[in-house]
């Protein structure tokens, strides 16, 4: 494992490697923080590794707090009762420890400590990302504990708007953290369904920015590369929690995903985001279950780039039915539901998701210009396993 300790710079300051959450106080100062606000969610809160960071970080100086308040689907009413615990307790920066759901809060957090407008008006559609005073957000250092979302090396927070029951994406260049702390150490007590689901989470992310139209071939190649890693590791994980060298490639795959996802999204997100909000379904099994459905509807748009990764991955069977095979083994193998109707997800509300996810931003970049009564198609096969 040794060899897996690096220090990169792209597409932020990262550091890799066991042990490398004792760099966090160092890390902190070096950005100017006296007093971190510590984000994280209610189940890492109460954990045995919480006291021991927060001692380390005390003892070297840092007037560290702790706010956990946050759903498994962070709302703008958590991100307001943050930005309140943040200005009371007098702090000047913020480290998002844990999953999705923390580092969006924490990033959202940072981003709004400053800021005279609400959430909303930060939501990435058109130029509203140039109301944000910058010079009033809080510097932001990402720990990831599970190896899903990606949301360390992001511009942007997914953040619910419960009043209308949509998930909504707050965005702003300088919301990507400054500092990232890929330690696979604090990965190895995760479950093993939280395991298989976060990284078919950084598959999904990985597979969409793949298949997204558009010319960038550095997000290409970091995703068909973070695919490889997946396929060779997540396996792996799940079978053995204690793996280090597994859990070190998926945390990097997942901020591959993230990474690469620059270059677009598509369906897979646009129908989990308003089912995760209608529902409060967790978004990476949400992706998980959606995978195939969305891949056979994108058929005939993408079979020469998924033909091409099948290549790279050296899968047994060729061309596109291989991959899609490859795919509902893994699910199977992980666990994974095979219908958002195992999960409770009724086919009553179909065509409020199809509208939702035709308008959804994700959409934009899939690569095929669904409508809503072809989304709705796709979750209705979802929901019952239909062809």
């Amino acid at each position: 494992m040794n060899h897996y300790v690096a220090n990169w710079n792209y597409p932020t300051q990262i550091r890799v490697g066991m042990g490398r959450i004792r760099e966090l106080a160092e890390g902190c100062r070096r950005l100017g923080m006296k007093a971190p606000l510590l984000v994280t969610d209610p189940g890492l809160a109460a954990l045995p590794m919480m006291p021991a960071i927060l001692a380390a970080c005390r003892e070297q100086g840092l007037e560290m707090a702790v706010f956990s308040a946050i759903k498994g689907n962070p709302n703008g009413e958590n991100v307001a009762a943050g930005v309140a615990a943040f200005q009371a307790g007098g702090h000047d920066g913020v480290v998002a420890l844990g999953g999705g759901s923390a580092l969006d809060a924490g990033k959202a957090i940072a981003l709004m400590a400053g800021q005279d407008r609400p959430l909303w008006d930060f939501e990435d559609v058109g130029d509203n990302w140039t109301r944000v005073k910058v010079d009033a957000m809080a510097p932001v250092v990402a720990v990831p504990t599970t190896a899903g979302t990606g949301s360390e090396v992001g511009r942007a927070a997914v953040i619910t708007d419960q009043a209308n029951h949509i998930k909504r994406i707050i965005f702003h260049p300088a919301m990507l953290p400054a500092l990232v702390i890929l330690d696979p150490e604090l990965t190895v007590g995760l479950p093993g369904k939280v395991t298989a689901t976060t990284g078919m989470d950084a598959l999904s992310h990985n597979l969409e920015a793949l298949c997204a139209p558009g010319y960038h071939p550095m997000a290409e190649g970091i995703a068909m590369e973070g695919i490889r890693l997946i396929h060779q590791y997540l396996p792996r994980a799940v079978r053995d929690g204690s793996d280090l060298e597994a859990r070190c490639q998926m945390l990097v795959a997942s901020s591959m995903g993230a990474t690469a996802f620059q270059r677009g999204l598509g369906a897979m997100h646009a129908l989990a985001h308003p089912i995760g909000a209608l529902y409060d379904a967790h978004h990476g099994l949400l992706n998980a279950i959606l995978m195939p459905y969305v891949l056979a509807a994108n058929r005939e748009a993408i079979t020469p780039v998924i033909e091409r990764l099948n290549r790279y991955l050296g899968l047994e069977q060729a061309g596109f039915d291989g991959f899609m095979d490859w795919v509902l083994t893994l699910r199977a193998e992980l666990g994974i539901p095979s219908t958002l109707g195992e999960i409770g997800i009724a086919p009553d509300q179909a065509e409020r998701i199809g509208a939702m996810a035709a308008e959804d931003p994700s959409a934009g970049s899939n690569p095929i210009a669904f409508s809503a009564e072809q989304y709705t198609r796709i979750c209705r096969q979802a929901i019952t396993g239909a062809g």
